[in-house]
């Protein structure tokens, strides 16, 4: 994907054709028990994804709270029409165990005896005989676009099936309408109407790894990589992979390459073995193609630099190791969200209500028309077929316009030449407070977006200390090169606040000319920046534009639903959570007892908690009292002595409580469940702020140090005066 050729306006995404809207929800409290005597049914088709298993589980354990029968359908639409004992009524150990696996425990199959009226037919006397009328459909667009077929003939085959007298008239009366809500679980991403698809997450993962891994040796030898990745109708996959990655080129069917691409692409890797590095990475959708529409492969690409640049080209095509393995954090909470969201729509639906799918949009789960869905996904397909590539990039939405436009700029082998457009403004980045995972993509995009704007970046290093030492210096475009998949700060952090030192930061500011601040980090950040503000009237140098990108694992900073650096931090502590359950694999009736960073926010704990599928997690601000304590250990050994469970997972925050410690929880859970099981402790500590940064927390801090940059130019240009 070259620089050349119309694109989308810088910073502004495109208007969205065929909109979808969000149906309007009249929220209520739900009880224990209110929904006893309905049968839900759960089933995955197609393709699977990891966070699939978390989508079941919610499903299971919500639908058996509000006193449901629920049912497991084993091998998708075909275990539907073939019944038996692929459709078994699930209880609450039957998903235990199961949120960190990949795949789909209930297994998943095409099938093509469901595409005609005769297995629907069979489908729908299987789930008469179970008194199912609820279904919850994880899959792509074809199997809720089946589902929503089989909602739509459901009168008409209930009525095929009294008159053969396969059910009573009584039956037929009693299930007359069938509920149907979806979830989409699918890797590429290709579902129009929700930002996030269950699996994309962790699909990133794998690629990030891989590619991470691959740097190395390439470096060591000088080559070139060309790494396939899935999407044979979707680029979201190779298009992020690029952004997290620093891929040297792309290639996505949304935005195909020019019919000169050999030339292009020759050319920009050229300019950088020039420039001294010793690797090119170049990631490819399997289903790419050029302006014309042909497909472009893997092997075509390394036949052009082979060929061309006589350059050492391998190739790693990832396939399914991308939908393999373990779900990330964001896909087990995104499933256990979605999951109990679907649960609460089909206890809400009516025979009026329209059929849905369950998406995400921003930070909430919300449900939105099932068939504009399918209908505005089969219409980007639509686009593309038609070489309409506006459109088709239109259609996918804001989120995959702004990526693209990401890409594009960061990934410029130099700085353009802006001439008469150049402001010129001199832009400062400092850090502040704890080092995160993902600080340094913020720094990485905003000294790229500064060049591309015509502005001057500055690094403070060290942060305020660096500030009063005159540790300040240029960033040129060169310098930030492979910051984005580093851990840690590389510009140097430090916890120290202003407060003492006003006139020698303000000299420094005046000194080096300094225009504009942009300060990463916590809550230490939101004080500095503040401290400044408040002495504005003393010291002219602080009357510049100063804003706050939020990057702390905590993810306790007002403003903003997650800050840079808790996706990761998420990360480490539920992988080793699982590390930890799987070291008692051999030893049955165990309980962990885990300590979290997080100060005193409980983000970390409740959200491991969530994803690790803990049985309790202790926040400061939820209070809990020793009865609470006691509760929490009978209904763990209720669990050992009745529910087949053998290990037991406790968080704790590190404030939760001053005088319950982590160390007291060991204790008691020692003491009082000695004849039952045993117990252990871990505190985590600085684990969680170290590794590297995940593909959520790479993605966010590049777009949001963009938004930095676009906003300080807006306050220099529309409000401050030259001087």
């Amino acid at each position: 994907m070259g620089d050349s050729g119309a694109r989308p306006a810088e910073h502004e995404a495109s208007p969205n054709p065929m909109p979808i809207v969000p149906l309007q929800v009249q929220r209520k409290l739900v009880e224990r028990g209110s929904q006893k005597g309905k049968g839900i049914a759960v089933f995955t088709s197609g393709g699977d994804s990891q966070g699939m298993n978390a989508a079941v589980r919610a499903v299971v354990r919500f639908g058996i709270y509000l006193g449901c029968k629920v049912y497991f359908i084993k091998e998708g639409y075909q275990g539907m029409v073939d019944g038996g004992e692929n459709i078994v009524e699930a209880n609450w150990a039957s998903v235990s165990g199961i949120i960190h696996r990949g795949g789909t425990i209930i297994g998943s199959a095409r099938c093509m005896d469901f595409k005609e009226r005769p297995g629907r037919l069979k489908a729908a006397k299987n789930l008469l005989d179970r008194g199912i009328t609820n279904l919850v459909v994880i899959g792509g667009d074809g199997s809720l676009t089946g589902a929503n077929r089989f909602r739509q003939e459901w009168p008409s085959l209930l009525k095929e099936l009294a008159e053969t007298k396969q059910i009573t008239g009584e039956i037929a009366s009693k299930h007359a309408h069938l509920n149907i809500v979806g979830m989409v679980g699918s890797i590429d991403n290709d579902f129009c109407g929700t930002d996030m698809t269950i699996g994309t997450d962790s699909a990133l993962h794998r690629i990030i790894e891989a590619v991470d891994n691959i740097i190395t040796t390439a470096s060591s030898h000088q080559r070139t990589f060309i790494m396939e990745v899935m999407g044979r109708h979707c680029g979201y996959l190779a298009l992020v992979a690029g952004i997290v990655t620093e891929a040297d080129f792309v290639f996505i069917p949304e935005w195909p390459v020019d019919l000169n691409w050999p030339e292009k692409l020759c050319r920009k890797l050229e300019i950088e073995r020039e420039s001294g590095h010793r690797l090119n990475i170049i990631i490819v959708a399997e289903g790419a193609v050029d302006r014309a529409g042909n497909d472009v492969s893997a092997a075509d690409i390394k036949k052009v630099v082979v060929e061309r640049l006589h350059q050492d080209t391998r190739i790693t095509v990832l396939g399914h190791v991308q939908r393999g393995g373990a779900p990330s954090a964001f896909d087990r909470i995104l499933g256990c969200r979605m999951g109990a969201e679907a649960v609460l729509a089909l206890m809400d639906a009516s025979p009026e209500t329209e059929a849905c799918v369950v998406s995400l949009d921003g930070n909430a789960a919300v449900r939105v028309p099932l068939m504009a869905c399918v209908e505005k996904t089969q219409a980007v397909t639509k686009a593309m077929n038609e070489k309409n590539w506006d459109l088709a990039v239109q259609l996918r939405g804001k989120s995959f316009q702004r990526n693209l436009e990401t890409y594009r700029m960061l990934t410029r082998n130099k700085p353009p030449t802006i001439g008469s457009e150049s402001t010129n403004w001199n832009l400062a980045v400092m850090h502040c407070g704890a080092p995160c995972c993902g600080m340094n993509a913020a720094v990485r995009s905003f000294t790229r977006n500064c060049i591309f704007s015509g502005n001057k970046p500055i690094g403070i290093h060290n942060g305020v200390d660096g500030l009063i030492n005159e540790e300040i210096k240029p960033i040129s475009w060169s310098d930030v090169t492979g910051w984005i998949s580093e851990g840690g700060a590389l510009l140097g952090t430090r916890r120290t606040l202003p407060e003492k030192n006003f006139a020698k930061c303000a000299a420094n500011l005046e000194k080096f000319n300094i225009q504009g601040l942009l300060v990463i980090g916590g809550f230490e950040a939101f004080q500095t920046v503040l401290q400044f503000a408040e002495q504005r009237e003393k010291y002219k140098a602080f009357r510049i534009p100063m804003v706050v990108l939020p990057a702390t694992i905590s993810n306790n900073v007002p403003g903003t639903d997650f800050s840079v650096g808790a996706d990761t931090a998420l990360n480490e502590i539920t992988e080793i959570c699982d590390r930890i359950r799987q070291s008692a694999q051999g030893t049955k009736r165990r309980v962990f007892i885990v300590e979290t960073m997080g100060g005193y926010c409980g983000y970390l704990a409740t959200m491991a908690g969530l994803a690790g599928g803990a049985d309790a997690a202790y926040i400061f601000e939820e209070k809990f009292t020793m009865k609470d304590l006691m509760r929490d250990l009978d209904i763990m050994a209720y669990k050992m002595d009745h529910g087949n469970i053998f290990r037991g997972l406790i968080l704790r925050n590190e404030h939760a409580s001053e005088n319950y410690s982590t160390d007291f929880l060991y204790r008691l859970y020692s003491e009082e469940g000695k004849n039952k099981f045993t117990a252990r402790q871990n505190i985590l500590g600085h684990m969680q702020q170290g590794g590297w940064p995940s593909p959520f927390d790479r993605n966010v801090a590049t777009k949001m140090a963009a938004k930095t940059v676009n906003w300080l130019i807006e306050q220099l240009t529309h409000v401050a005066a030259r001087d």
